[in-house]
């Protein structure tokens, strides 16, 4: 590994570990909700995904609260429910459609991830073999039985 991945790693891993010692995280991660995302990653990552994406439509609505209810000291009393109300339901659909969008997001990361880890597996691995294979000096050996021209030549 060069000594610029080996300082991003040892970086990576002090921001972990003032993570995991924070007394915050601790504590979340031993209750039962903690332990539950712990062992479901899926749905962590979904939850995750679906906070960070909803956070601006929720706000926009908090927003639209408060301005109907100044609206509503200043004399438009009767068209304040039925605004929220409307602006509930729109959020309501909003969220709904983003819940979907984030499992739907998940669901694609969690596939790139195994398969991008399978790749980098595979070919970590292959490296690997080859370097021991320079290392011996020797030469990919051919498996018996599976040279079809040889036994082409034998049986005519």
């Amino acid at each position: 590994m060069s000594k610029e991945m080996q300082e991003l790693q040892k970086q990576w891993h002090s921001v972990m570990q003032t993570i995991h010692s924070n007394a915050n995280v601790v504590a979340f991660m031993n209750s039962r909700v903690g332990q539950y995302l712990d062992d479901h990653p899926f749905v962590a990552l979904s939850l995750l995904m679906f906070v960070a994406v909803s956070a601006i439509p929720v706000g926009f609505f908090l927003v639209f609260v408060v301005t109907t209810a100044v609206m509503a000291c200043i004399g438009v009393i009767v068209m304040e429910g039925v605004v929220i109300a409307i602006g509930g339901i729109a959020l309501l659909c909003v969220l709904c459609g983003l819940g979907a969008l984030s499992l739907g997001v998940s669901g694609v990361l969690s596939v790139s991830y195994v398969a991008l880890s399978t790749l980098v597996n595979y070919w970590c691995a292959s490296r690997a073999q080859m370097r021991k294979q320079d290392v011996n000096g020797s030469l990919p050996q051919k498996q018996p039985g599976l040279d079809l021209s040889a036994n082409t030549a034998k049986s005519e």
